[in-house]
């Protein structure tokens, strides 16, 4: 599989972040739930904390992919709906290098949402993996 990104302009690229990325040669394409900071049993973690909850809802889809056989080298796309944008956005600098950091090259869009699934949940990363 070869991944090849594309960026006619380079502001997203100090997020992390790519306009496009193109894939090839791929077998297998996987689509992730959207996953958050949740507890086993689904109970919000770290409400009100918006770098805790990506952190957590980050680590729960490390441990997808794995159960996947993939790691975040493998991922194409990240969604992040968020119910906070200007939260998300005064955190980005901290969150953003994080999938970075962990070798993710990934196209991605920022949806503010008026709710998710529990009124303590302020993000939802959502991905589609590729290998």
């Amino acid at each position: 599989m070869n991944k090849k990104t594309h960026n006619p302009t380079p502001w997203l690229q100090g997020f992390g972040l790519n306009h496009a990325v193109e894939v090839s040669g791929a077998t297998r394409t996987v689509y992730f739930s959207g996953q958050t900071s949740s507890a086993p049993d689904g109970s919000p973690l770290h409400p009100g904390d918006m770098v805790a909850q990506y952190k957590e809802a980050w680590k729960c889809l490390q441990d997808a992919l794995a159960e996947a056989g993939m790691d975040a080298s493998n991922l194409a796309r990240l969604n992040f709906y968020v119910t906070d944008v200007p939260a998300f956005m005064s955190a980005a600098e901290e969150i953003m290098p994080i999938h970075g950091a962990a070798g993710a090259e990934i196209a991605s869009t920022l949806l503010g949402v008026k709710e998710l699934y529990h009124p303590d949940i302020m993000i939802e990363i959502e991905a589609t993996a590729v290998a």
